[in-house]
C-alpha cells in the first residue's frame, strides 16, 4: 500500500503510528509544507523564552522518520487532490499517487477585519516560523512597546513569551475577558488580575483600531481556522473543518482527515464541532492510520479539553460550563496590586447538570483531575452523589468497579500520546 500524509504534525504522527501498527511495509510519504522535523507547536512561546530550543521541542526524536519507513518532503505544500485519480500534485509540479490518503492540514491564523490594520507590518503567533520571526523582530526593536489582537490561548501565550523582551504590552479584545473560549467570567477575572500583576494591560469589550495606539510591533493572535482549502476543492464535505466519521473517513473511502482541520462528534454534546487541541488531533491521526492499513478503530469523540499555563499560574479545563456550579477556591477578590495574593489563588468548578458531569475549570488545583475527566467523557450517571463528596472526596475507589476499570484500561490504551509535552 502507498500512503501520502499532508501536513506533518501531531495528527500526521498519529497516523503514521497508526499505520505502522497495522503495516510495517507500505510507503508512507509526509507532505510538509514547514520547512522543519515535527514539533509540538504548544511549545513555541517557550522557545521565545529561552526555556527550550528547537531540538527539544521535536515532538518525536531526530531518526523517527527513519526508524518508521517514511519519506519526508518538507518545505513544499500540497495544492490539489485529484480524487478520481489518487493523486496529490505538489507546488513543485512533482504528482504523487497514494492507495490512502491522510489529510492532516492543521488550522492557520484567523485574521478578522480589523479597520486600518493593512497599514502596518503585523506578526501572527502559531508556528515555529512565526516564533523565529517575531523573535527577530523583539531583537532588532529594544525596550518595544507591544500592541497585540486577542485576548484568547494565542494572545496571551504570546504575551507571555515575549513579556522579558519588550517594555510594554497591552492586550486588546473584543471580548469581555480573557480566555473567553475556555473560561467562565469568574476564572477569567483570576487569571486577568494575574496577568495585571505583572505589568499586561488590557483593553476589553473593545471595537479598535490600530491608529488608536501607539507601538512598535503588533501582533494579531486572534484565534485559528481550520486548513480546508484542498480538501474543498478535492470535492470533500466541508462545514467548518472537514467532516468524518468515528473511524477518521471523509465521504471518500480511500481519503482520511485528522487534527485541526477536521470537523468531527463531541463526546460531551454529540454534536459535530472543531476541537482544535494536540492529544485530539494525535488520536484520530491514529485511528485515522490503522484504518487506512486495514485494521480496525474508531475514535469515540473530542472532548473540549485545555492544559495552559502562564507565569507559573495553570489552568485545567473540559468539557461545557452549563447547569449547577460547585466551587472551591481561595479566590475572591483578589487585587491586581497586590501579586502575593493573586498567584496564591485558586480555584475548583464543577459543572453539574441532569445528573452528570458536564465540565470543570481548574485553576492550581487538580487533585483528582482525570478521574473529573473521565466522568465528563464517559457521561456517568453522578446523581446520587453529594456535591461535597464530588468535589472533595473524588478518588477511584468512590466510584463503581465498572467505571474505575474503564479509566485504568483508557489510560493503560493512550500511554506514549502525551510523550514529550509537559503541559502543566
Amino acid at each position: 500500500m502507498n500512503y501520502v500524509i499532508i501536513g506533518n504534525s501531531a495528527a500526521a504522527v498519529g497516523g503514521i503510528e497508526g499505520i505502522r501498527r497495522v503495516d510495517r511495509e507500505g510507503l508512507i510519504t509526509i507532505v510538509g509544507e514547514e520547512p522543519y522535523h515535527v514539533y509540538g507547536r504548544p511549545l513555541i512561546s517557550y522557545l521565545l523564552e529561552g526555556k527550550t530550543d528547537a531540538e527539544r521541542m521535536k515532538y518525536r526524536p531526530g531518526d523517527f522518520y527513519e526508524k518508521n519507513g517514511c519519506e519526508l518532503k518538507k518545505g513544499v505544500a500540497a495544492v490539489k487532490i485529484d480524487a478520481k485519480k489518487k493523486t496529490v500534485a505538489l507546488e513543485n509540479g512533482e504528482v504523487m499517487p497514494y492507495g490512502r490518503l491522510l489529510i492532516a492540514t492543521g488550522a492557520r491564523p484567523f485574521v478578522p477585519r480589523i479597520r486600518g490594520l493593512e497599514k502596518y507590518e503585523y506578526h501572527t503567533f502559531m508556528t515555529l516560523g512565526d516564533a523565529l520571526k517575531l523573535k527577530a523582530k523583539t531583537d532588532a526593536v529594544k525596550n518595544a512597546k507591544v500592541l497585540i489582537f486577542g485576548a484568547g490561548l494565542i494572545g496571551l501565550k504570546c504575551a507571555e513569551a515575549i513579556y522579558k523582551r519588550v517594555s510594554e504590552i497591552t492586550v486588546v479584545d473584543m471580548a469581555d475577558r480573557v480566555l473567553p473560549s475556555i473560561l467562565d467570567a469568574e476564572s477569567s477575572a483570576l487569571i486577568k488580575a494575574h496577568l495585571e500583576s505583572r505589568g499586561i494591560k488590557f483593553l476589553l469589550s473593545a471595537d479598535v483600531s490600530p491608529d488608536d495606539f501607539q507601538f512598535d510591533i503588533l501582533c494579531v493572535c486572534t484565534g485559528v481556522t481550520p486548513e480546508t482549502a484542498v480538501a474543498k476543492d478535492a470535492g470533500l464535505e466541508i462545514g467548518r473543518g472537514i467532516f468524518i466519521d468515528k473511524n477518521s473517513r471523509t465521504g471518500d473511502p480511500y481519503i482520511y482527515a485528522a487534527g485541526d482541520c477536521t470537523e468531527s462528534f463531541s463526546a460531551v454534546t454529540g454534536r459535530r464541532g472543531v476541537t482544535p487541541i494536540l492529544p485530539n488531533a494525535y488520536i484520530q491521526g491514529e485511528t485515522a492510520g490503522i484504518n487506512m492499513a486495514g485494521g480496525s478503530a474508531e475514535y469515540d469523540g473530542a472532548m473540549p479539553m485545555n492544559a495552559i499555563g502562564f507565569f507559573g499560574k495553570h489552568i485545567l479545563t473540559a468539557g461545557i460550563y452549563e447547569g449547577e456550579e460547585i466551587k472551591r477556591g481561595s479566590f475572591a477578590a483578589a487585587s491586581a496590586s497586590d501579586l502575593s495574593s493573586v498567584s496564591a489563588c485558586t480555584l475548583k468548578k464543577l459543572f453539574v447538570k441532569d445528573g452528570g458531569l458536564k465540565g470543570f475549570i481548574f485553576i492550581d488545583d487538580f487533585k483528582r483531575a482525570g478521574i473529573y475527566t473521565a466522568l465528563v467523557r464517559e457521561r456517568r450517571d453522578i446523581s446520587g452523589l453529594d456535591a461535597d463528596a464530588l468535589i472533595e472526596n473524588a478518588g477511584l475507589n468512590f466510584y463503581p468497579k465498572e467505571f474505575r476499570d474503564e479509566v485504568l484500561k483508557r489510560r493503560e490504551s493512550r500511554q506514549g500520546i502525551y510523550a514529550g509535552e509537559n503541559l502543566l
